[in-house]
């Protein structure tokens, strides 16, 4: 580390890019105008390269404030956890995890996939869901541990993002009882006879429906469209239609929801991958979940 390094002009300028002018960051940060415009060129002078520039009246960043907000986004986001993990190492409790859930993979399973980690002692678990490339920002920003995803990230050597595939379970059709005779006679011609439920294009497992669907020579009539699992589930048993969901969740679904199942769809299967940043020091609790991942 560079002991020279003047972070308090970082952080100026950080709230300078932030606030989109000195103007508004001088009035978010209680301070004079010339006050902050001598700290940013104080970091200019350091870093021997402009930060900003003008646009007709607007300041904007440069190629090179670019990639300097992106490092202190990542550096203060840090910060702002430090005050919260220091209090709980201080504390002796708590073991924090942090994951983010992307949108398209099957909710029900998430808790087997996590389940050799959470027996581990004053665990706290936090899980975030969101768009897949909004989970990947928050990881990338050190804000998560890691992400569970049904698909896996594009290897970013900047960001030193990698993927690793974690599970994988086989899909098969489940229906409610007042539609279960009639998917499953003549199967899999019969789906086409009965309303449908299907994830929406945001999972990966969509694309995989509609070309085995395809390929048997279905016309599926859809009544419906969801990007939460659960809420397939939650449709379903109220008997509007069948869908696809994984084998994993058979029981879940059977014992919860009343739904059960029609067959198993040949050659198609969910993937659960584990994203993380390749950090020298990992979360204990990722090192595990890798270790399982690899002798799985």
């Amino acid at each position: 580390m560079n002991s020279s390094f003047n972070y308090k002009h970082l952080f100026y300028f950080w709230v300078v890019a932030k606030e989109g002018g000195m103007a508004r960051a001088a009035e978010h940060l209680g301070l004079a105008l010339p006050t902050i415009s001598k700290q940013v060129r104080a970091l200019e002078q350091e870093l021997g390269v402009s930060l900003f520039k003008t646009q007709g009246r607007n300041l904007v960043l440069t190629q090179a404030g670019v990639v300097a907000m992106r490092e202190a986004d990542l550096i203060f986001a840090i910060g702002e956890q430090l005050p919260c993990r220091v209090r709980e190492v201080i504390s002796g409790k708590m073991v924090r995890l942090n994951v983010g859930i992307s949108d398209g993979i099957a909710k029900m399973v998430v808790h087997s996939v996590l389940a050799p980690i959470l027996s581990e002692p004053d665990l706290r678990l936090l899980c975030h869901e969101g768009e897949f490339e909004q989970m990947l920002g928050e990881l990338a920003m050190h804000k998560l541990d890691l992400v569970l995803s049904d698909r896996p990230a594009t290897a970013h050597s900047e960001l030193r993002i990698t993927s690793r595939l974690l599970a994988q379970s086989p899909l098969a059709w489940y229906a409610p009882p007042s539609l279960f005779a009639q998917a499953s006679c003549g199967y899999p011609q019969s789906l086409a006879s009965v309303p449908m439920l299907l994830p929406t294009s945001h999972a990966t497992l969509r694309l995989k429906i509609d070309h085995w669907l395809e390929r048997e020579h279905i016309t599926p009539k859809i009544v419906g469209e969801f990007e939460d699992s659960a809420l397939l589930a939650t449709f379903s048993a109220e008997g509007m239609g069948v869908f696809p969901g994984p084998v994993a969740a058979q029981e879940e679904l059977r014992r919860s929801y009343g739904l059960e199942k029609i067959a198993v769809i040949k050659e198609v299967e969910e993937q659960f991958h584990l994203i993380y940043t390749a950090r020298k020091v990992l979360h204990p609790l990722l090192n595990k979940l890798l270790a399982i991942a690899k002798n799985s």
